[in-house]
């Protein structure tokens, strides 16, 4: 037997395949026990038993040790003496079938032939993300990895990618936006379901879904990228807690690949929604994934990809190089009608200061109970941050903060932190309502009350809306500001028209506007 078998043979496919073998020696060795035990008490009889338990014990068992290392507290001396010399011709005949054959894959690196594919696949998602030092630093995790081929190729060829790939000049980067997404424009924009008012804001407000898939798949084929406004700086702080920011220029990407920052306004499903026909609430399925719970015109209940989270979860998945390292993009969320279609806030169970929908709703739920909607929605925040998302203030009221007075402000945020940062865990970012500002295009300066306030609060990151230009990007040591395009219908119109140029750089709005909208969309409400 060759000295080195065990060695040899370490993967667990063979550990496999040996067990088998044993299995059907020991199956073998049953159907031959009872011709050897007849055989057995002849020899006993004619007395040479001592010489027979003699050659079993010492020379038999040392020809087959080799073969049975596995097996030295289960062969006792019984199992042995089962063992004839046709069990030893075919341990022997198994041996050689089970030398590696020059088919089989060898694997010289440590590790088994499936763990190193399944390292290179993750390896390779990682690449396709834009993140090559993740996906080299995984591949030398692998033991003796120099002396795999397939590895050593894949590191040589993410360094080269990376080599070529290009900063981002990080003060043009277009931060994009969506409200929830229409399903049925039927019923969205329609007077009669939800009156004149209301429809004409649906219509200037909101993107349908046809229109998002549209633009996606245009911005994807035109190279751009989504990437996480905190990807545009880089952060440091100091020994007293101090965050000062500073320009990243080290946001690679390869050449003809555009950064863009994604956010989502609301995805509270407002009572006033109802009737429009949106979601009713974001949910976790069966997979594990976030997706939404809808129910149609027809009264069908249904469960899937019918708003913005789960829609360009699904994209990205299929698309991995749409994504920087995995981003996603910010939501922005309320609190009065709770969050993701969970009515969370305190009001609902206070029954104080309610607004006529929130009564008629608790009127029709009467088994309603607070933290169970707490723990639902948070199940639903911890799952929407795995995926890749990142949460912001909207303010809790939706409030229009150029208007309001420090002790609004600090009313309403204190509001926001008792009742959605209590579900999806701290944060740095506020994205106003209405697209408003607590100061003009100038820095925000010390004197400024608001921001001091902001600031005070743990704010670093700030967003307002500014359709008029294709990017605004204003990075300061102590915050970073960002304009937002409002990809809506109002927005889609006037570029659909040659009204605005901004999109352009981005896609062709005749190509992606719904013939579904009532035209001319105008300008209508704040959403």
């Amino acid at each position: 037997m060759n000295e080195n078998f065990d060695q040899d043979f370490e993967l667990d496919d063979y550990e496999m395949r040996r067990r088998e073998r044993r299995r059907k020696r020991k199956r073998k060795v049953a159907i031959q026990k009872a011709i050897f035990i007849i055989v057995f008490l002849a020899i006993i009889a004619l007395g040479v038993f001592a010489g027979l338990k003699f050659f079993l014990k010492d020379g038999f068992s040392n020809t087959n040790q080799n073969t049975l290392t596995q097996n030295t507290q289960e062969n006792t001396q019984t199992e042995q003496l089962q063992q004839t010399q046709p069990v030893e011709t075919e341990v022997e005949t198994a041996s050689e079938e089970n030398l590696p054959s020059e088919t089989e894959p060898s694997d010289t690196s440590g590790a088994s032939s499936g763990e190193v594919t399944s390292i290179l696949e993750e390896a390779k998602l990682l690449a396709m993300g834009y993140d090559y030092d993740g996906a080299i630093q995984l591949l030398k995790t692998v033991p003796s990895y120099e002396a795999n081929a397939e590895i050593t190729s894949a590191i040589e060829e993410y360094e080269t990618t990376k080599a070529s790939c290009v900063a981002v000049d990080v003060t043009t980067v277009p931060h994009i936006f969506y409200h929830s997404l229409v399903n049925e424009p039927e019923r969205a924009f329609s007077a009669s379901v939800m009156g004149q008012g209301q429809a004409d804001g649906m219509n200037a407000w909101m993107t349908t879904v046809e229109e998002f898939d549209k633009i996606t798949q245009a911005m994807y084929d035109n190279g751009y990228v989504f990437v996480r406004l905190r990807d545009l700086v880089v952060e440091s702080t100091d020994e007293n807690g101090n965050v000062t920011f500073t320009p990243n220029n080290n946001l690679l990407l390869p050449p003809g690949k555009k950064a863009v920052v994604l956010s989502v306004d609301d995805l509270s499903y407002y009572h006033s929604y109802e009737a429009a026909g949106y979601p009713d609430k974001l949910i976790i399925d069966e997979n594990g994934e976030v997706k939404c719970h809808y129910v149609s015109s027809d009264g069908t209940e249904q469960v899937g990809d019918f708003d913005v989270v789960p829609r360009l979860n699904t994209f990205l998945e299929e698309h991995p190089d749409g994504a920087y390292k995995g981003a996603r993009g910010l939501i922005a969320l309320t609190g009065y009608n709770g969050v993701f279609g969970y009515r969370t806030d305190e009001d609902y169970e206070t029954r104080e200061h309610l607004m006529e929908d929130q009564s008629k709703w608790l009127s029709e739920h009467p088994d309603f109970n607070r933290q169970s909607e707490i723990e639902e929605a948070t199940k639903v925040a911890n799952a929407i941050k795995e995926s890749g998302w990142e949460f912001a203030s909207h303010t809790w009221g939706h409030l229009s903060v150029t208007n309001k007075t420090v002790e609004d402000l600090e009313r309403d945020n204190t509001k926001w932190v008792n009742n959605v940062q209590n579900i999806v865990g701290p944060v740095d970012t506020i994205i106003f309502a209405h697209g408003n500002d607590i100061g003009d295009w100038q820095d925000y300066s010390s004197d400024n009350e608001k921001f001091q306030y902001f600031k005070s609060a743990g704010y670093n990151f700030y967003c307002n809306v500014d359709g008029s230009v294709p990017y605004w990007v204003q990075i300061r040591s102590n915050y970073v500001r960002q304009g937002r395009i409002n990809l809506d219908g109002y927005m889609l119109y006037q570029s659909s028209i040659g009204a605005t140029t901004v999109l352009d750089n981005m896609f062709k709005a005749s190509s992606v506007f719904d013939s579904r909208r009532p035209t001319p969309v105008v300008a209508n409400g704040e959403a």
